[in-house]
């Protein structure tokens, strides 16, 4: 088995002069980098005081579970000599808040629209989200569902 570590840096860019003196006192603005990658601009949901000109981790979570899918879809049509030509994915995320504030996802839908050129392996295109689901390691790494409504098209010679 191989291990395999990711190394962020989360900097807090939010203090407006008196830090966390107030729960209304400060921004939830953040920055996420990566060795060599552009920087995330962060902060929280629109509910919870965020901006919402900059990401926050809920829908960096969901975007992370397409993402990891879209990954594992594109290496397995490869593999199987499906030619994809356009992907693009319209996940939600259902999350619950409690009475205390906390909360957990329920589940989230991924809705990948997917675009191969060769009409032949259709079915083939579709089964393929089932073992993209099974190895996509952030799905293996959550205590909820993941759901899969894909469309197959066929491109079109123009």
């Amino acid at each position: 088995m191989k291990n395999h570590h990711y190394h962020i840096e989360v900097r807090w860019t939010g203090n407006t002069g008196s830090g966390t003196s107030s729960y209304r006192a400060y921004r939830r603005d953040h920055v996420i980098s990566a060795a060599q990658k552009p920087i995330i601009p962060g902060s929280s949901d629109p509910h919870f005081r965020g901006d919402p000109a900059r990401y926050n981790p809920e829908e960096m979570f969901v975007a992370s579970l397409s993402t990891c899918h879209m990954l594992w879809y594109l290496h397995l049509c490869a593999d199987a000599g499906i030619v994809v030509t356009a992907y693009e994915d319209h996940a939600t995320g259902l999350m619950e808040e409690g009475k205390d504030g906390g909360g957990h996802f329920r589940e989230v839908t991924l809705h990948p629209v997917v675009t191969i050129t060769d009409e032949t392996k259709l079915s083939l295109a579709g089964q393929l989200h089932h073992q993209a689901h099974e190895r996509c390691f952030i799905a293996n790494s959550v205590n909820f569902p993941v759901l899969h409504q894909p469309t197959t098209r066929i491109s079109r010679p123009e």
